[in-house]
């Protein structure tokens, strides 16, 4: 019992000086690691603290507080943490629906739900969604952080973009004529710089050379007359008197606002956790090195239960700054909670000179974010597969666009229970056993009773083989079983030796069976029962019903058995 509950967190920083190996040479390369990956972080945590409907210090504190607890405590030795695009869509709607404390509120209780998720040892588990649901939610989010990127891109003048994908689209043809040519040619060549970038090197990433050609262009452009950009400085001029790190504020948090948020929560934790864990396991294959998944949810949740006391929003895993980690060298978490450290120092000195960064620019950067997220050709590929995956491809890309990324994400789960139910119960066939003889090919009954080959079926006895699961997606196959007996059967034998596992629903269902099989007359054998199976039946107390005797181990002995009734009902 205590080992069954054991809790599972250990955290790989500490591993680092519990095992005495940390060398120099890891640190010097963890150092490095963390300096690249901290400026590669800092546009993307601009970008996304802005886009998301907060202040560009809001999604830089995430960076700093999220990413410095997810390598302190998480399971992974190269996961990076932080704010990512995959949560633009859900923070917008919360904020818009209930205001900034309203997502304190939702993300501590997704903290609290994803520290729930690793304590009962979820993260096993939860890596198992179907790949369909993850890359319709994840190309959905993509499309809906494009949309939302248009306005700024172009330069549009708008007073007001709807919240609505629909709306968006509406908005923006009907202002088409408002186009900005400069904020055009500058997000264009934004965009071009980001993309062409790596050709030139890896070491220093396109998206801060972006800025830094922003900057220089929103700088020049005060000096020609005719030409002007929106920088981050006209949507945030705060920032240019310089910030101090935020106190700890702990929000109200009430029954009724805790209910009314649970589903936004719930939405958030299950995307971290998938998120995070898709990164994780990512780099695990990358490294050849194993993360600890229920460790690294406890870890998840903590960051996410204490970053927005600071003023930060959700984080999770981020994938592209994770993988940066490892192709600069970065060997454990202490490249994580480094670049934590860069991302601080940079909060404190550089942040004032933010105001200079055009929105088209963050514009740009985000559009290739919801590119690379956009999984296009994962898309194209998994709608060449079977009809039951495309199906719930194509409706959790939908309802990820067209109405809510919460509803998407619980239809995801939902449609994903529904989808294992249904190829697990498609696996457990009942068959019925008409030939004359039944072979023994337990190896256990070829061990004890070598000498026997065959078993005679006598009239009168009916014999079903079930092979699978006996739980709850197989009602209607226990249901069927009625239909084909004959008349004159006396006994019905259950060759149960394939199956693994019953539930609360299969125990009903047999149990109706043998009712059923008592009514008319019949006596049912259950053969080949395993210890578990056995075990939960004599729980449940239907050993006693049924009859200890009528529980057989083998094939063998139930024949016997069926033969011994079937004798005794004949006389």
């Amino acid at each position: 019992m205590n080992q069954k509950f054991k809790i599972d967190f250990k955290p790989k920083f500490f591993e680092l000086f519990k095992k005495g190996n940390y060398t120099k040479d890891d640190f010097r390369s963890d150092l490095i690691a963390g300096i690249i990956v901290g400026i590669i972080a800092l546009p993307l945590a601009i970008a996304f603290g802005i886009a998301s409907g907060v202040s560009p210090q809001q999604g830089l504190i995430t960076a700093i507080v999220a990413g410095f607890l997810v390598s302190l405590f998480g399971g992974s030795h190269f996961l990076i943490g932080g704010p990512t695009g995959a949560f633009i869509v859900i923070i917008y709607g919360i904020i818009a629906q209930y205001g900034f404390q309203g997502l304190m509120i939702a993300t501590i209780l997704a903290g609290i739900l994803l520290i729930l998720m690793g304590l009962t040892k979820i993260g096993n588990i939860i890596k198992f969604i179907p790949y369909p649901i993850v890359v319709g939610f994840t190309s959905g989010i993509a499309l809906v952080i494009f949309s939302t990127q248009i306005k700024d891109f172009f330069g549009l003048t708008i007073e007001n973009v709807p919240a609505d994908f629909i709306g968006q689209w509406g908005a923006y043809f009907k202002h088409i004529g408002t186009i900005d040519i400069a904020e055009t040619i500058l997000a264009s060549v934004c965009l071009l710089i980001i993309i062409f970038w790596p050709r030139v090197t890896k070491k220093i990433p396109g998206s801060l050379i972006a800025i830094l050609v922003g900057v220089a262009a929103s700088v020049g452009a005060m000096y020609i007359d005719g030409i002007s950009f929106t920088t981050i400085g006209d949507k945030f001029p705060e920032l240019a008197g310089g910030l101090a790190m935020p106190k700890p504020e702990v929000p109200k948090i009430d029954f009724q606002t805790a209910t009314d948020l649970f589903s936004p929560a719930f939405t958030i934790a299950i995307l971290c956790a998938i998120e995070s864990l898709m990164a994780a396991m990512v780099a695990d294959g990358v490294t050849g090195k194993k993360h600890n998944s229920n460790t690294e949810l406890i870890g998840q949740g903590i960051a996410n239960v204490i970053t927005p006391l600071f003023g930060g929003i959700p984080a999770t895993g981020a994938l592209a700054r994770t993988m940066a980690n490892i192709n600069n060298g970065g060997r454990s978490p202490m490249a994580g909670i480094i670049h934590a450290i860069v991302l601080l120092i940079i909060f404190f000195f550089a942040l004032p000179y933010a105001i200079y960064i055009p929105l088209s620019c963050l514009a740009a950067i985000l559009v290739m974010v919801a590119y690379n997220m956009s999984e296009w050709r994962t898309f194209r590929y998994l709608l060449k597969g079977d009809k039951a995956d495309v199906s719930v491809l194509l409706i959790t890309f939908f309802l990820t666009v067209i109405i809510d990324l919460t509803v998407a994400i619980e239809v995801g789960v939902l449609l994903a229970i529904i989808l294992f139910v249904k190829r697990v119960s498609e696996t457990t066939t009942i068959s019925t056993i008409q030939e004359e003889h039944i072979a023994a090919t337990e190896d256990e009954e070829k061990a004890q009773l070598s000498d026997i080959e065959n078993i005679k079926i006598s009239k009168g006895i009916e014999v079903f083989e079930i092979n699978g699961p006996f739980f709850f997606g197989l009602a209607n196959k226990i249901d069927e079983m009625d239909t084909d007996l004959s008349q004159d059967i006396k006994v019905r034998v259950l060759r149960m030796r394939k199956v693994p596992f019953m539930d609360g629903t299969g125990l009903n269902n047999l149990r109706n069976l043998w009712k059923r099989s008592n009514q008319k007359g019949i006596t049912v054998v259950l053969s080949g029962v395993n210890e578990n199976v056995h075990s939960y039946l004599a729980k449940a107390g239907f050993t006693k019903e049924i009859g200890e005797e009528n529980i057989c181990n083998h094939i063998i002995p139930a024949m016997a058995r069926a033969e011994e009734i079937l004798s005794k009902s004949n006389k």
